[in-house]
Order: structure tokens, then sequence, then C-alpha cells
């Protein structure tokens, strides 16, 4: 009775475990309107560049809303990136910071997360930048 008890519990654990990690998650929701800038890190080069026009930070995020995301693998480890993106709210409060090592490809620590649908922009961001 007990190592049935055990068995199920476990069971029910690893299927939950499974959910948790195969559901897909939105890159960000938050209103473009309450976003006052967004800082871009070009790990390539060193550069940082800070997006304040409206239509930019508008197109960043409204892109970010639509955009799902999966997890992939654990990112523990790895080091270097693409770009580093900081979203910092009206408050001057950091909203959300994740690295986007390609169209398809995020990192939010501890994970890569694969892109799911409405891939990112990544030529876009990167004109911003260079």
């Amino acid at each position: 009775m007990a190592k049935t008890k055990i068995a199920m519990i476990f069971s029910l654990i690893i299927v939950l475990a499974l959910i948790w990690w195969f559901m897909p998650n939105s890159l960000t929701s938050i209103d473009p309107e309450k976003v006052s800038v967004i800082i871009i890190f070009n790990g390539n080069t060193g550069n940082s560049t800070t997006i304040s026009e409206s239509d930019d930070v508008s197109y960043i995020i409204d892109s970010f809303n639509k955009t799902t995301i999966r997890k992939e693998k654990l990112s523990i480890g790895y080091m270097g990136y693409g770009y580093l993106l900081t979203i910092i709210k009206n408050d001057a409060s950091i909203y959300n910071e994740f690295i986007i090592n390609s169209a398809n490809n995020i990192r939010k620590d501890p994970f890569f997360y694969q892109v799911t649908t409405n891939s990112i922009d990544y030529d876009y961001i990167q004109n911003l930048v260079d």
C-alpha cells in the first residue's frame, strides 16, 4: 500500500515536472507605454545602446509580447552571448532582462528557451545597435 502511494506521488511529480518543462511562456507581457527605455548590450563588441525612441520601444515590446518561448536546456556553465536586453519601466525599475542569441534562441538564466511563435526580429535589434 505504501509503495503504491509513493509510486503514485512520484508519477504525479514527474507528470507535473514535464508539464512545467514543456509549457510555453510569454517572453514579455507589458504595455509598451509602461517602458521608458530598452538597454541593449552587444556581447560581441562590448558596446551598449539605449533605445528610448517610442516607436522603436513599441515595436520591440509589441514583438516580444507576441513571442512565446519554451524551455530548451539549462544555461548553467555557458558563457558569451549576442545581445543582453534590459527593459526598464517608467518607474526606473527593471522589468525583465534576457539574452538574445538568435531570432529563435533566448537565454533567461538558468535556461535557454526556444522561440515557438513569432521569431524575434534579430536584424532590427542588430541595426539599432550597430
